[in-house]
């Protein structure tokens, strides 16, 4: 199958030509479900590139080096001068890079491809040895969004995009099929002509480029278009003047005009526009959810609501200093609080606030990650260099700790002065490196009917709200299971999108009873399923909770079933806990259950308003005794 084989998804095909014309055009994403043949088409862009020109593809596991290229230390040594091995941005110079699923590589490998793309230059510096090169290459990659989200910020960096959809017409799929069939028998040979044809076009419109004006009507044109269609920053104009310049030039014209931008447009503005809109319906939503909070305001300050039969009102449970409807006083309203709600609610989420930095203990581990939280030993030669070590042939020399073991035995070596100095294996000496990876946090939540008393859960979702956009910002992944009623729930599974996680929030209902431990299991079931599918993942879970369990599992005491499954949770390895208690600690009833099952988690234990930054410097999870400092907190929950 060649380029023009392939059936259907004009404008997909478009874009390539595009780009293949004026690679300034910015590279294209084909955005769809899977098996609709995004790759394939991708693939087949190697048709309209000129003989010679290469066509790299990134694989999944690219690390930096085998991007970049390194510098081969060993030969740089022996010869004297600085010896390159290329990476992939080198090898393809004047080409394509193929991204194939790019949404599931680590943001530092996409982000050096584009800063690369946009710089037309990349330098590989180490031991102070440094080396750059000049590259031009046309990024061309594909995403199934159910896969995992993709960052706006690199989405906007592509310069057009194709919303991709299956072939939907039965006729399409009769031609894939018969096309198909005819391939191996060689039937094919008419659409290798008209695969030539097209080059030829393409080459003439390379060449008629230069030629091909743009009026200031026409910029003016460009630039209102991209105002009405909301596009974020000045990358839409380019890559829209660019676009409709390359088609201008397909299309043998000497001047472009308004067609020739209206038919790239939804190509280059399409993901632009989405993205205003997504900004668009997020303020939407955001006014519709402070419409909802005035008529609680209104209560507050005096409004009645309507209380029917013995189900108790928003007003009786979060105020209650009514009476009942047969005339006699309610309970007081700390009683009230430890009762749980008879029917479900679902509160806004509160305000959000700066959360201070979560600093979580090194381990020795290696690991090929990225992010930023905590540092872990780098597997490769990526990180900062921190240490050196005998004996571990990584091919990651250190320069400085190898001369100064072969230092002392040059006279016995032999060596005369102006000489080079005499390096044998046993010198050698190889580099740790350290660089920070991203977690898995996982969002234990109470959802049950003590946490609507006094609208807590108002601003429990805000701090919430505040750690997930932490957790955004230092590239972590995040879930979150919710237990309620008698049972946990894993509302979301581990993903990066944080826009995912904020909607799963804003639904979770309050109501019911308080099992607890069922939370736990719930906990210790997704951890033990993540460190099977990857072993060396750092998972840390918070639970969010007063502590206050009423329903258990087994039928035993429910303290007992806490402490047996805390010592489940608290002997997995290299997960760390984090106990944040929603009680009151203003009420005369309190309880203090939180601090206790800190104490059994060894898990760091703090008070909702505490992690505002005003109130915290820092929460640090590696003390002495973590035993000595929960019980500490037991006695004084209000101080760290």
């Amino acid at each position: 199958m060649n380029f023009c084989d392939f059936v259907g998804h004009d404008d997909g095909k478009l874009a390539l030509i595009l780009n293949a014309i004026d690679p300034r055009c910015g590279g294209v994403l084909f955005a769809g479900e899977r098996g609709s043949g995004k790759s394939t088409l991708a693939r087949l862009f190697r048709d309209l590139l000129p003989d010679g020109l290469p066509f790299v593809e990134v694989p999944l596991n690219v690390t930096e080096e085998s991007l970049l290229g390194v510098i081969d230390m060993e030969e740089t040594i022996r010869r004297g001068k600085k010896i390159l091995q290329p990476g992939i941005l080198g090898r393809s110079d004047s080409g394509v890079i193929h991204v194939d699923n790019i949404n599931l590589l680590p943001p530092s490998v996409v982000s050096l491809i584009f800063e690369t793309q946009d710089r037309g230059i990349h330098i590989v510096e180490r031991e102070g040895f440094a080396v750059s090169r000049r590259v031009r290459f046309i990024t061309v990659a594909t995403m199934d969004p159910e896969g995992g989200a993709f960052s706006h910020h690199f989405l906007d960096r592509f310069g057009m995009s194709v919303l991709w959809r299956a072939t939907p017409t039965r006729e399409e799929r009769m031609e894939i099929a018969q096309k198909a069939a005819s391939f191996p028998a060689g039937k094919h040979a008419g659409d290798r002509g008209q695969l030539e044809k097209l080059g030829l076009r393409i080459v003439k419109s390379r060449q008629l480029l230069d030629k091909v004006s743009v009026s200031p009507v026409i910029e003016s044109y460009i630039v209102n278009r991209c105002i009405a269609m909301e596009s974020e920053g000045h990358r839409g104009e380019l890559f829209l003047l660019y676009g409709a310049r390359a088609y201008a030039a397909f299309c043998s014209a000497e001047a472009v005009t308004e067609e020739h931008v209206e038919h790239v447009l939804p190509l280059v503005l399409g993901h632009r526009a989405r993205l205003g809109e997504e900004m668009e319906e997020d303020r939407a939503r955001n006014k519709q959810e402070g419409d909802r909070e005035a008529p609680h305001e209104q209560r507050e300050h005096g409004g009645h609501e309507e209380s029917h039969g013995d189900e108790p009102s928003d007003e009786n449970l979060n105020h209650g200093e009514e009476t009942s409807p047969g005339g006699e006083n309610q309970a007081p309203r700390e009683m009230r609080e430890r009762e749980p709600s008879r029917r479900e609610q679902v509160f806004e989420t509160g305000a959000t606030f700066e959360v201070r930095r979560i600093i979580l203990g090194k381990d020795r581990i290696k690991r090929a990650v990225s992010g930023r939280r905590t540092k872990t030993v780098s597997q490769g030669k990526s990180g900062r260099y921190v240490r050196s070590r005998y004996g571990r042939n990584n091919r990651d020399i250190a320069i400085d700790a190898t001369l100064r073991a072969a230092a002392p035995f040059q006279r016995m070596r032999g060596r005369n002065e102006g000489e080079a100095i005499i390096i044998r294996p046993e010198d050698l000496r190889f580099k740790e490196r350290e660089r920070k990876m991203g977690h898995l946090v996982l969002f234990l939540v109470d959802g049950s009917g003590s946490m609507g008393a006094r609208r807590r859960m108002t601003e429990t979702k805000g701090a919430i709200q505040s750690l997930l956009l932490d957790c955004y910002q230092k590239r972590d992944k995040v879930s979150m299971i919710v237990f309620r009623r008698d049972r946990a729930e894993v509302v979301l599974p581990p993903t990066s999108s944080f826009e995912r996680a904020a909607k799963r929030l804003r639904e979770i209902p309050v109501g019911g009873k308080t099992p607890l431990s069922a939370g736990l299991i719930e906990a210790y079931k997704l951890v033990k399923q993540m460190k099977m599918q990857r072993p060396n993942t750092r998972c840390l879970v918070v639970l969010v909770t007063d502590g206050k369990a009423n329903q258990g599992l087994t039928g035993s005491p429910i303290n007992e079933e806490l402490a047996k499954i805390s010592v489940l949770l608290a002997g997995i390895t290299t997960t760390d806990y984090i106990v944040v208690d929603t009680e009151d600690k203003q009420n005369l009833m309190k309880m203090d259950l939180a601090p206790q099952l800190a104490c059994q988690l060894r898990a760091a234990y703090y008070l909702l308003p505490d992690l505002r930054s005003e109130y915290l410097t820092g929460m640090v999870q590696k003390a002495k005794n973590p035993v000595s400092h929960h019980l500490h907190a037991i006695d004084a929950p209000f101080r760290l």
